[in-house]
């Protein structure tokens, strides 16, 4: 582009943001072209006369209204909307806005406006009527974040910044004199220290050169970085955890039930650190057994306000990458004081519940307690005596499986959705390279404990909603009805496989969908199928408006279980410990941006999660380029398919062009491909045969080709 021209382009932009400003922030104003100059002091005449070009621009596309004679007004009929703008990588955004009746909103790559993924901004709504609202960025009201990994281009007199992310949408101009020792080619985590309104792109300086650091903490780093999320405590927030000591105060020992000699056992994953929760059983004299739900008591060392409760808000939770943990907490609680580790005292906040041999509940009790963990279980351990391994706690084991399958029963009776979860992880060798992929299903260990932790969680929310002297600020844990929009498509796509429910009554539909998943359980089509039932149900979200737990069948549900990982447990322990002792209650109205925080920050995290899968995936499959496997289709888009590997799960794509056979076009309501010459179909869940053609770590791409379409 010629100088001037760009010259003109970034003058005009400029002149766009702050005409938006003048009459956003005096909405009554009637101001004709003379007195937008007079404001914005623009003496220059082609000045001027891009200032008249940039008025009338606003009238076109609705935000201001030309009331006559010149005169220039605020559109009286334009919506504002505050929300939170999802960037793709093509550029374009949607707002989600902060009022949840009101619809997601396009925003088009020209109207983002200097607005980043994640930004929370206030958007002019420029069209309705059409399918989808659309929209243009006129404030940016808090950015997400400033700082960014990416790599080093470097140029004679200056260098860009190019993000990894690519939903960031922009790169940033950084000066020689702010690279830091950085050189061309150079991965670094740089910072945006400000983005001109006349400017293109952001300027910004090099924080810290990440070349010599190990590859897989490079990309590590990239992707909690561009998520948003810190990899490192603050000296501040580490200095206050390592004030925290081991040893329990004698006198808070006293006022707390005393759990110490009663049978007490964890069950977790081989390599957990942080133990959440742990199990107490005995008899009692009545022949019941009294069933200990106990839980780290982490709301008794994190205090509200403090630097580590402020650091743990922040995060919202801790985040599970495939070789390492970002926790929510220092280690030092994590890991060591809160953690319920085997013969050690521990603080906890427990649900002790009465209950029969046939699993019949018939008292609870919540309050703050001090346990003594007898045995620590991993799973494959737990399961071993399940399946018949002699062990000295085998009977209490056992006991505890046959309560839990009794409490699973009854919850899919009452209409809970029954998935099968199954877990891929990767076996890494001694330099972090992943050397085996490993299937982990889960089986009746998992389910003991899973059962277990529900029933707490259940009835602490059950307890504290059935208050009704008055309504307590509380944190549920919500999973909506699905949409039935998304439960035809659902339909629509099962009956590609002969298959068929029955979706007229969305309370009898978990039901529905749980008999299919059976029936099929051991066709090819099963993972594909129990998939695509759990994309067509709602997300699970926080909310302070209970709207009950579609997929687990609840009335009520919270998070209590995992204060360790999960900032809503924490808040939860809080609240039930306020109303067990005083009833007044800290939390107010503030719950609702807390719900709606920590939710968003549990999507990050899976984000960051999935990606974290995705790049250990092409590490996997970097020496096998060439080899064939087996595969089936697990997306269907307008530039190609994605394809996941049967094998070891991986997922690959083949773009649209590179299909063999025929030119395919992207059929919507088909949800499928479809040859132009030969109308061949391809859908979700066909099977192929294909070749690993080129992995590209860095970018997180599997490109596989297509060898042989494999017919039913």
């Amino acid at each position: 582009m010629p100088k001037k021209k760009k010259t003109t382009k970034k003058l005009k932009n400029s002149l766009n943001h702050t005409i938006r400003n003048v009459f956003t922030q005096n909405p009554s104003s009637s101001l004709n072209h003379q007195q937008v100059c007079k404001l914005l002091d623009v003496r220059e005449n082609a000045l001027r006369k891009l200032t008249f070009t940039v008025l009338e621009d606003l009238v076109k596309n609705g935000f201001l209204r030309n009331s006559g004679h010149g005169v220039y007004q605020l559109n009286s009929d334009t919506n504002f909307v505050l929300g939170r703008l999802q960037m793709t990588a093509r550029g374009a955004g949607f707002l989600v806005p902060e009022n949840k009746n009101i619809d997601d909103v396009f925003i088009s790559p020209n109207n983002t406006n200097q607005a980043l993924d994640g930004d929370v901004v206030k958007v002019q709504i420029t069209k309705t009527g059409t399918k989808r609202k659309e929209g243009v960025v006129i404030d940016i009201v808090e950015r997400e974040r400033y700082q960014f990994v990416g790599s080093i281009e470097m140029h004679d007199k200056f260098a860009f910044f190019l993000p990894d992310n690519s939903k960031i949408g922009t790169d940033i101009f950084i000066q020689k004199d702010k690279l830091n020792g950085a050189k061309d080619g150079d991965k670094v985590l740089v910072k945006i220290i400000v983005w001109p309104k006349s400017a293109d792109n952001p300027y910004g300086e090099v924080i810290e050169v990440l070349g010599n650091t190990n590859p897989n903490d490079i990309e590590m780093i990239s992707i909690l970085v561009n998520q948003g999320i810190d990899y490192l405590f603050s000296d501040e927030v580490i200095a206050q955890a390592e004030t925290v000591k081991m040893e329990l105060d004698k006198k808070e020992v006293e006022q707390r039930r005393d759990f110490r000699d009663v049978l007490t056992f964890t069950i977790d994953p081989a390599d957990a650190k942080d133990f959440d929760d742990a199990l107490s059983i005995q008899k009692l004299k009545n022949g019941n057994i009294e069933l200990g739900v106990h839980i780290a008591d982490v709301s008794h060392y994190v205090k509200p306000g403090t630097p580590m409760d402020k650091e743990a808000y922040k995060r919202g939770n801790s985040v599970y990458l495939v070789d390492r943990v970002v926790p929510m907490l220092p280690e030092q609680l994590s890991n060591m004081v809160c953690s319920l580790r085997p013969k050690e005292d521990k603080f906890s906040f427990s649900a002790v519940f009465e209950i029969s041999e046939q699993g019949k509940i018939f008292s609870q009790w919540f309050g703050k307690t001090v346990i003594h963990s007898d045995r620590r279980f991993t799973y494959e351990e737990a399961q071993e005596i399940i399946d018949g391994k002699e062990d000295e706690y085998r009977d209490t084991l056992l006991f505890l499986d046959k309560i839990a399958k009794i409490l699973r029963k009854e919850r899919l009776n009452s209409g809970a959705m029954n998935i099968e979860s199954e877990e891929v992880r990767f076996r890494l060798d001694d330099t972090g390279f992943p050397n085996e992929v490993v299937i982990k299903r889960s089986k009746d260990a998992h389910k003991l404990i899973e059962e277990f932790m529900l029933l707490a969680n259940k009835n602490v929310a059950t307890y504290i909603a059935n208050k009704k002297e008055k309504k307590i600020p509380f944190v549920y844990r919500c999973h909506d009805k699905p949409d039935p929009e998304k439960v035809a498509s659902f339909g629509v796509f099962i009956d590609k496989f002969g298959y068929e429910i029955n979706q007229v009554n969305v309370n009898q539909l978990s039901k529905n969908i749980n008999t299919l998943l059976q029936e099929i359980k051991e066709t090819p089509q099963y993972s594909i199928i129990q998939s695509m039932a759990i994309r067509a149900m709602a997300k699970a979200i926080y909310d302070v408006d209970n709207v009950g737990h579609y997929g687990l069948a609840f009335e009520y549900y919270t998070h209590f279980t995992s204060p360790i990982r999960r900032y809503a447990d924490l808040l939860v322990h809080r609240i039930l410990q306020e109303e067990l002792t005083t009833g007044r209650h800290s939390y107010g109205s503030d719950l609702d941006d807390i719900s709606k925080h920590i939710s968003r920050t549990e999507r990050k995290a899976t984000e960051a999660e999935r990606e974290s899968t995705k790049y250990f995936q092409t590490l996997f499959l970097i020496d096998k380029i060439g080899e064939s496997f087996s595969g089936t289709v697990s997306g269907v888009t307008d530039f190609g398919l994605f394809i996941k590997l049967t094998e070891n799960r991986c997922e690959g794509f083949v773009a649209l062009h590179e299909i063999p056979g025929d030119k395919y076009y992207f059929d919507a309501d088909k949800y499928s491909l479809i040859g132009r010459k030969t109308s061949y179909e391809l859908t979700l869940g066909d099977q192929l045969k294909v070749r690993v053609y080129e992995v590209n770590p860095r970018k997180r791409q599997i490109e596989l080709e297509i060898i042989e379409f494999i017919q039913d």
